[in-house]
């Protein structure tokens, strides 16, 4: 799209993933079409910009969970294992309390599972990294675990966050919250000892 001078619109990737953050946050989807109209570029500006629907999915959602997780983080009040608890559960709420995003759980369920679950759209391996760091900043047993221990605790981790806070994405039956927390502070209680 060109302005009345006929010149190109230049826009960057954080622009775009900022507009598509207020478009999800609007509507609980990024239509292209939509996006690049209130972005006053062409579709086809758009995607030279981001490539794929996918990959701006990723950075649209990670965005979104990055501001809500790092509100979670601040508002911890405890440390160790139910530090990083506290952390997990204060983000579970707010995104089950975001209309947008459960609507786009609803309406697109298998672009969803793509989007969030496979690493190559980025929001699963930014998600393990966050945790990762979540578990340094907590303390206790974390501090004295090796890289690689941390690396693959905060994998199985987000895992079992991901399969109660999205099991009917997996096909599952609802996970009861309480079996989750367990599940959950099972691994990082013996993380150290079943990793190792």
């Amino acid at each position: 799209m060109s302005d009345s001078a006929g010149v190109r619109r230049v826009v960057t990737r954080d622009q775009v993933v900022r507009g598509g953050c207020r478009f999800f946050l609007r509507h609980g989807m990024v239509d292209m079409d939509g996006l690049a109209l209130t972005l006053a570029i062409s579709r086809a500006t758009l995607y030279r910009v981001v490539h794929s629907r996918d990959g701006l999915l990723g950075d649209v959602l990670w965005l979104l969970a990055e501001r809500t997780l790092s509100r979670a983080r601040k508002q911890r009040r405890r440390s160790g294992v139910d530090g990083v608890l506290e952390v997990t559960w204060r983000f579970v709420e707010q995104l089950r309390m975001a209309a947008a995003f459960r609507t786009f759980l609803r309406s697109e369920p298998e672009t969803a599972a793509r989007v969030l679950f496979n690493a190559s759209a980025g929001v699963h391996p930014r998600a393990v990294s966050a945790q990762r760091e979540i578990l340094v900043e907590a303390g206790g047993a974390a501090e004295s675990w090796s890289a690689a221990t941390l690396d693959q605790v905060a994998f199985l981790y987000v895992r079992i966050v991901e399969s109660a806070l999205y099991a009917e994405l997996f096909g599952g039956v609802a996970i009861e919250p309480e079996l989750a927390e367990r599940a959950a502070r099972a691994v990082l209680t013996h993380g150290a000892t079943a990793v190792s």
